[in-house]
């Protein structure tokens, strides 16, 4: 199975991080992607997708540094999503991708393209799979404290059904 999500877009706000008492760090921001198509009457329509973007430890570090609304950016990594009751005991869920590797695009000069800088050796981050050994669980923007009190959710397994 595969869980890759590939953006290029624009901060929407300046990224919010959080530092915890281990020392880990967390930042999020949201990006928006616009993409431009014509409609029936031949018109074209604008069509702009926001998607909230997470990431742990050096690379959230490097956000808080260097990230700031408006910017361009490449973002690769996986999707998840949270789950957390309100102050009302409603279920709330989001959808955020996990960065793995981000990166900072630029204008080229004289021209309104951008390019010449997609990710390289140097934006790679530890594969998903593995966890610094401070970070909290990834699905989670709690403290660490507050989710070993947490009592494990169990998945069931469902065969695919898929139709190939």
């Amino acid at each position: 199975m595969v869980n890759k999500v590939i953006l290029i877009g624009n901060l929407g706000r300046d990224p919010e991080t959080k530092r915890f008492d281990n020392g880990s760090i967390v930042a999020k921001f949201s990006i928006a992607t616009n993409e431009s198509y014509k409609d029936k009457s031949g018109e074209w329509q604008n069509l702009t997708e926001w998607h909230n973007i997470v990431t742990w430890g050096a690379s959230a570090e490097r956000v808080e540094r260097d990230y700031r609304k408006g910017m361009m950016v490449y973002v690769e990594g996986k999707l998840t999503t949270r789950k957390w009751q309100d102050d009302s005991g409603n279920d709330k869920y989001i959808t955020e991708v996990k960065a793995a590797v981000l990166r900072k695009l630029e204008r080229k000069e004289g021209g309104s393209g951008y390019g010449g800088n997609l990710p390289g050796a140097e934006d790679e981050f530890p594969p998903l799979a593995k966890k610094e050994v401070n970070e909290p669980q990834a699905n989670s923007l709690e403290s660490p404290q507050t989710q070993e009190a947490k009592a494990p959710e169990t998945q069931t397994s469902v065969e695919d059904d898929l139709p190939f």
